[in-house]
């Protein structure tokens, strides 16, 4: 299966998603319902999954230029709070192949995978919301509680620090740097994954450790709405995304 940006393989019983727009993977609406769509098409098939990025780059964040534009703002934050949380929630393990720079949004959705592995290299991994003048989302902000380590957690989301790939390990980004092909580590971790783990078990128990983030939307929603309808068609009860990212060229690396 491939959509415009996202390809979907599928390696008997791992499903390996891969994002690449061919530029700096700066999520718009299609990108994200592209991105989306694979999950759904693939959660019957795949007893875990891997999510790539194109070379060099995981993700951007949202496309600063469309968020820019102003025009189909609500639907745009609607569904980047829709794809991390889906993310977040998965029915199967997810293993994320971090390729390169991954920034705010970006840096969110590796915290929403079970395994984080990334590629060595020169790139940033990090929220630099507060830097560009936009608060961290509260969904955002526990993500960080619940995956960074404790003394990181200000440091980054308060003072948009950027990471290095190794230096995220020890913040909690990443599990560990890869110096060879991350792909294929990736696809070797999600193939143990999906042999060992019971996924009746896993799902119960990703319902209970997830618990919160839908709690926390839910609690903040009237705050996301403020800064944009819900589109027409979705319910008020999907989630919204406020996580305006800047694309590589905006970025000036800071630690």
């Amino acid at each position: 299966m491939s959509s415009p940006g996202v390809n979907l393989e599928m390696h008997r019983s791992v499903a390996v998603v891969t994002v690449d727009d061919g530029r700096a993977n700066a999520y718009v609406p299609e990108l994200f319902e592209a991105l989306l769509d694979a999950l759904d098409a693939c959660e019957n098939e795949a007893k875990a999954v891997v999510l790539s990025g194109r070379p060099g780059t995981f993700s951007a964040g949202i496309d600063v230029e469309f968020l820019m534009a102003g025009k189909g703002l609500a639907r745009l934050l609607a569904l980047g709070t829709q794809t991390l949380l889906r993310l977040a929630e998965y029915p199967r393990p997810v293993v994320a192949a971090c390729t390169g720079h991954a920034l705010t949004t970006g840096a969110a959705m590796l915290l929403c995978c079970d395994v984080r592995l990334g590629s060595a290299g020169n790139y940033k991994i990090g929220f630099n919301d507060v830097a560009l003048g936009v608060p961290v989302t509260p969904m955002v902000y526990e993500l960080a509680q619940m995956r960074l380590s404790a003394r990181h957690v200000i440091m980054a989301c308060n003072t948009a620090h950027l990471y290095s790939p190794h230096s995220a390990v020890e913040a909690g980004f990443l599990d560990r740097v890869v110096e060879d092909d991350i792909n294929a580590e990736a696809l070797a971790v999600a193939t143990s994954l999906a042999q060992r783990l019971h996924l009746k078990a896993f799902v119960d128990t990703r319902r209970l450790t997830c618990e919160r983030l839908a709690d926390v939307i839910v609690r903040t929603s009237a705050d996301l709405a403020s800064f944009g309808r819900f589109p027409p068609g979705r319910r008020q009860e999907e989630p919204m995304l406020l996580q305006p990212d800047a694309s590589l060229k905006n970025v000036s690396p800071k630690g």
